[in-house]
């Protein structure tokens, strides 16, 4: 290939430059302490930084403390919170990628068992783990389905309130060395459950029609664009749909969309599904290898903004065609990072960009292409020898 592949092109957003278009996406690890980052944080997003992804997301920290899916949520409530993330940030930055932090509060999704414990509403055993479960708050008294908690639903002035919360978590993910911040108002956490009529039955100036039930979603983007660095990238994930009879549908995302652009926002990033008990991102959406571009496409032509495609892609040759069709501006991996966090170098390799390892960490490539010539010799001896 003589041309750079798209995936492989560096690209600006505002004053930052990824190295490629490859993201990683937020994923949850459930082993914050109290919050707090961990040794385990350190080396699960570095690997990422060490692979080459041109940027990585921290997955969905906290605004408040009740903001948490689990007792084992990272957060950014205080600035404690921040000063335990500065130390990763500062490794990613070191290897050429840009960190990434998504501001996330849970809603009535919160106060749930870590997955490994049954990802289901908390009960007598999470007790007796010493995780007690805490009250919930929603856009209205609607539990999530059967045996969840109901939540207490928020007053205008309490809204205010996680308002400013997200606005104080901008601050200090600035204050941590972040480069771009994205907003979570997907999989049926609190922003989401405000803008699905799934979730909110309000008749308050934040609920009724998609005007009223996009409020929250718009004035917590303009409050935090107004506080985040005019330099700096926002992005902000949506579920492009619910999957769900009478719920978000696409054109709503859409229309979403043009709003959050006049408000700043850089990057849509499309996800789906998730206004259910039945998992964070469940739905009757039907999976199969980069199922939710469709969603990316379409938001990013009729809303013209740029959007990050993500669900299952897996080959960077897949990537490429999403890219170069215009599908998508920005290709996020996240479980395929878990099983290869080497994914990106893999697919420059593929497309021939790195026959020498000069892409790899000096540390690693060093070797890897002392390996390489190796095994080549070795392979030449046995065709002679055939």
């Amino acid at each position: 290939m003589t041309d750079l592949p798209l995936l492989f092109t560096p690209i600006d957003i505002r004053s930052v430059r990824l190295q490629n278009r490859i993201v990683i996406s937020p994923m949850c690890q459930y082993s914050a302490d109290d919050g707090l980052a961990t040794d385990w944080h350190f080396a699960h997003l570095s690997q990422f930084a060490i692979g080459g992804a041109g940027c990585i997301f921290f997955e969905a920290s906290a605004v408040t403390r009740d903001g948490r899916i689990t007792h084992g949520d990272l957060g950014i409530w205080s600035d404690a919170h921040a000063q335990a993330m500065a130390p990763i940030v500062s490794f990613i930055k070191s290897q050429g990628s840009v960190p990434a932090l998504q501001l996330a509060h849970a809603g009535r999704k919160a106060s749930m068992q870590r997955p490994w414990h049954g990802n289901g509403p908390m009960d007598d055993s999470d007790t007796a783990r010493g995780e007690s479960p805490w009250p919930v708050v929603g856009a209205s008294a609607e539990a999530l389905d059967d045996g969840w908690l109901v939540p207490h639903s928020l007053t205008t002035e309490e809204i205010a309130g996680i308002t400013e919360a997200f606005v104080a978590a901008a601050r200090r993910a600035l204050a941590a060395g972040f480069e771009i911040i994205e907003i979570h108002g997907a999989h049926g956490y609190l922003i989401q459950s405000f803008l699905s009529p799934l979730s909110n039955k309000r008749t308050d100036a934040y609920g009724g029609d998609r005007a009223g039930r996009m409020r929250l979603a718009l004035e917590v983007t303009e409050a935090v664009r107004a506080v985040w660095p005019d330099d700096k990238p926002l992005f902000f994930r949506v579920s492009s749909l619910d999957g769900i009879d009478g719920g978000w549908e696409l054109e709503d995302s859409v229309a979403l969309a043009r709003e959050l652009k006049a408000l700043g926002v850089d990057v849509v990033d499309c996800s789906s599904g998730g206004n259910s008990a039945k998992g964070a991102t469940n739905s009757s959406i039907g999976r199969g290898f980069g199922f939710q571009v469709p969603f990316a496409e379409q938001i990013r032509r009729e809303a013209e903004i740029m959007t990050q495609a993500v669900g299952l892609i897996v080959d960077g040759h897949h990537a490429e065609e999403i890219l170069q069709g215009g599908r998508a501006d920005f290709i996020a991996i996240g479980r395929e990072a878990l099983n290869n966090p080497q994914w990106p170098l893999h697919q420059a390799q593929a497309f021939g960009l790195d026959e020498r390892y000069d892409m790899w960490p000096k540390q690693y490539g060093w070797w890897l292409s002392r390996r390489a010539y190796g095994l080549a010799k070795m392979k030449q001896a046995q065709d002679a020898a055939e």
